[in-house]
């Protein structure tokens, strides 16, 4: 058995093509593992890939980068995953396609468990990957977090609510809060009180929903909630990849023990600075390197 490693994220990767002939890499797991290696955080990313030249760029970029490829499986039979981008009338709708590499993860015995396991929902749409993670779950990592991308058609509300239920801490979006709230939980009143109620129902230890350009709420059990607001980006180029980049900050400071206060407002700030470059990730280590200065990271 290979060590332990500190932090396993688990998920799809995939590649966005736009009618332009544009490929963008992306895949939430994706680039909250990527961020957390800029910030020389280590994390192990398990997912797949094709046989295919998608998936040879994957693997390239994450060696790259410096990334732990180990866990980075190659499908002959399933292509890398892809979403197809069209535009109508200058609005872009999204088709994630079907049947991709990251669908078809397998469980090894590479690993001895986690210490903090990181997955969303969309790579479970298929019982193959669902059966991994459920595996990776078995070995008992310290902390789960859940991080919920409602997807249609790739969800259903009670799966989702069990994934909620199984997990330590849970980041989602206002939406996605109010969609998940059972028909007896407040519907209406405070934002804090519904995210408090989440929280006490399903036992979590924290709860992160954002609120888009109205910054965050965090809660965890037992204390006060934080709100943070938003921090003006030079020039809000692409927010795609905004929750994602808050996310690894939520995991950094989950790791290095920060106070939630301190853990939403570093996330809030390096989210203001990926939202104004184009693409949710960028292979420049001085774009890392302020922050881990900033926040003591290199200490």
């Amino acid at each position: 058995m290979a060590q332990k490693p500190l932090l396993c994220l688990f998920g799809e990767v995939l590649f966005d093509h736009f009618p332009d002939g544009r490929q963008v890499l992306g895949g939430a797991p994706f680039n909250v593992a990527w961020h957390l290696q800029g910030f020389g955080a280590g994390p192990h990313f398990i997912s797949a890939v094709g046989a295919d030249e998608e998936g040879a760029r994957i693997r390239d970029g994450m060696a790259g980068w410096g990334m732990d490829t180990t866990g980075l499986q190659s499908d002959p039979a399933h292509p890398t995953g892809r979403v197809q981008v069209s535009l109508t009338e200058g609005e872009p709708s999204f088709e994630i396609v079907a049947d991709c590499a990251y669908d078809y993860v397998r469980l090894t015995d590479e690993l001895d468990g986690c210490g903090l396991l990181y997955h969303g929902t969309l790579a479970l749409r298929q019982p193959v990957s669902a059966a991994t993670l459920r595996g990776l779950k078995a070995w008992g990592p310290d902390l789960v977090f859940l991080d919920v991308n409602l997807r249609p058609p790739w969800w259903s509300r009670e799966e989702t609510l069990a994934l909620v239920t199984d997990a330590d801490w849970v980041k989602l979006n206002r939406d996605e809060l109010t969609r998940l709230l059972d028909d007896e939980d407040p519907a209406s009143g405070p934002l804090p009180d519904r995210a408090q109620h989440f929280l006490d129902r399903h036992q979590l230890t924290g709860l992160i929903v954002t609120l888009g350009g109205e910054g965050a709420l965090g809660l965890v059990r037992d204390r006060a909630p934080v709100e943070v607001a938003p921090q003006p980006a030079l020039e809000v180029v692409d927010t795609v990849g905004a929750g994602d980049a808050f996310a690894a900050v939520i995991i950094l400071g989950l790791v290095k023990g920060w106070p939630l206060a301190t853990t939403m407002e570093r996330a809030q700030s390096f989210a203001a600075r990926i939202v104004g470059q184009r693409g949710a990730t960028a292979a420049d280590p001085s774009l890392y390197q302020t922050f881990i200065e900033h926040w003591g990271l290199d200490a």
